[in-house]
């Protein structure tokens, strides 16, 4: 009987190059950008049924409850979510997934995928992964090779040594090497000649396989992952790897660090569409654009437009394009972009722009999610705030208090559970509370269904950071936002 082969999900990116949808305080991972599902969901999802163990996940702290929240909305969970104290690459992230998993379940099949990939097919893709069972149980490192429509040059690809049938069938075969992005012109020649496929950075292999490829060609490496897995501490339902060894790991992909040093490589092409979003580019060539070569997504309208995309992330905006042709426009909130569909990859010159300009926008998103749900800010003057908040059903905020601002409560959707000092009540639609400076105060959700208020703020110093924080199921610090 064959062995269940166990997720690992990659989900610790920033994806800059999806600006402004994805930001790094919430990540293309986590967004709905290709249907109601996030790609994280869908990810999991892909990965999940018979012949598949629950997922392991490797991420940031910022997106530990996220991840827990995502998965839960899918009905599952993770066997084990491990935590990086900093995003050091690929390498140390699989090595790290791979340690824990062999001290749960040795000798172990362990599928390793990023968490932000477009495979529509899933049926298909599974059947790719049976392939590549034998190859893995028999010790060889697989990799999954997609069959290339274009001459990318944005991938990397891979050199095989026999050519694929002409059903393009998921055959495993010795993988020939891997070759750098290459020029235009080399990669036009790749995709002609029919003996490369795009590398798409999903991986099978047994713990004990590239556990052995880590201690010949980075036994550094192992050493420190080990200590930092060895070290970790947990911390409610996740694994915080010890900041001191992981720190001294090289920031370094798992290419360079072994796929391109090992000897036992075998590479099972996929013939089904697969994309990594790399850019807004990537995103109007996944969407299905029109007969004109037009995408539209939300109260976006295009007139007499063509091989464009245009967006409108809040259902009140209102983006409109007259005579537009390859220009990418995507519009929330607080930001937009406008740029031509050829500069797609050069989005992120413009978070770097905008970082340098101290712009709230470059890496943080009007919305603002935390484990109890999310808020965000509707208006910001010099000395008041006012914010919706959203709280999830048997959630509930620390017990704090500020020290430079007062607040008042209304609540608009649902009931909450309020407590200042030592009263405790429940607050319902159209009610209020008002919050004095200095007061310890919590807002709880006990019903079965979301809690809205809006809160205005009034005080001197309005940031996140003024929290004194007394108690927190979520066990966050002194300081902490939310």
């Amino acid at each position: 009987m064959t062995q269940d082969i166990h997720p690992l999900l990659l989900c610790g990116g920033s994806g800059t190059r999806l600006w402004p949808l994805s930001r790094k305080s919430y990540p293309k991972q986590f967004t709905k950008l290709m249907g109601e599902e996030s790609l994280f969901q869908a990810s999991a999802r892909r990965l999940s049924g018979a012949g598949f163990a629950a997922p392991s996940v490797i991420t940031g702290s910022d997106y530990r409850f996220v991840v827990t929240e995502q998965l839960a909305a899918i009905e599952t969970g993770a066997a084990a979510t491990l935590i990086e104290p900093e995003g050091r690459n690929t390498a140390p992230a699989i090595l790290a997934g791979a340690l824990e998993l062999k001290a749960r379940a040795p000798s172990a099949l362990m599928l390793v995928a990023p968490s932000d990939h477009v495979i529509p097919d899933a049926a298909a893709f599974r059947e790719a992964v049976q392939a590549a069972i034998p190859a893995a149980e028999a010790a060889q490192l697989v990799t999954f090779g997609i069959r290339p429509d274009r001459a990318e040059t944005g991938y990397g690809w891979l050199a095989l040594s026999q050519r694929p049938d002409a059903e393009f069938k998921p055959v495993a075969q010795p993988l020939k090497s891997f070759v750098e992005k290459p020029n235009a012109a080399t990669a036009q020649d790749m995709l002609e000649g029919g003996m490369h496929l795009w590398n798409a950075g999903i991986f099978l292999f047994s713990t004990d396989a590239i556990l052995a490829a880590f201690e010949t060609h980075q036994p550094e490496m192992l050493t420190l992952v080990k200590d930092a897995v060895d070290d970790a501490e947990q911390d409610l339902g996740f694994l915080r790897l010890a900041p001191e060894p992981w720190a001294d790991c090289a920031d370094i992909s798992i290419d360079y660090a072994v796929m391109e040093k090992a000897d036992n490589l075998t590479v099972v092409p996929y013939a089904g569409a697969w994309s990594d979003l790399g850019g807004w580019d990537a995103v109007w060539r996944e969407s299905g654009p029109d007969h004109q070569g037009v995408v539209t997504s939300g109260p976006a309208t295009a007139i007499d437009c063509e091989d464009s995309l245009l967006r409108a992330e809040d259902g009140q905006q209102a983006v409109v394009g007259i005579g537009l042709s390859d220009v990418i426009a995507v519009a929330m909130p607080d930001a937009v972009l406008v740029a031509h569909k050829d500069r797609a990859q050069d989005v992120k010159l413009a978070v770097a722009s905008l970082k340098s300009q101290g712009a709230a926008q470059a890496e943080t998103l009007p919305r603002d999610y935390r484990p109890w749900g999310w808020y965000e800010s509707l208006i910001v003057g010099g000395r008041f705030q006012v914010k919706r908040i959203h709280v999830h059903p048997g959630a509930a905020l620390s017990l704090q208090s500020h020290h430079h601002r007062s607040e008042h409560w209304i609540v608009v959707e649902g009931t909450a559970k309020v407590t200042v000092d030592d009263e405790i009540r429940l607050i319902s639609e159209n009610q209020s509370v008002y919050i004095p400076l200095g007061t310890l105060h919590r807002m709880e959700n006990p019903g079965k269904v979301p809690m809205v208020l809006i809160e205005v703020q009034t005080g001197t110093y309005l940031g996140e950071d003024d929290i004194i924080r007394y108690e927190d199921v979520y066990a966050r610090g002194q300081g902490a936002k939310g």
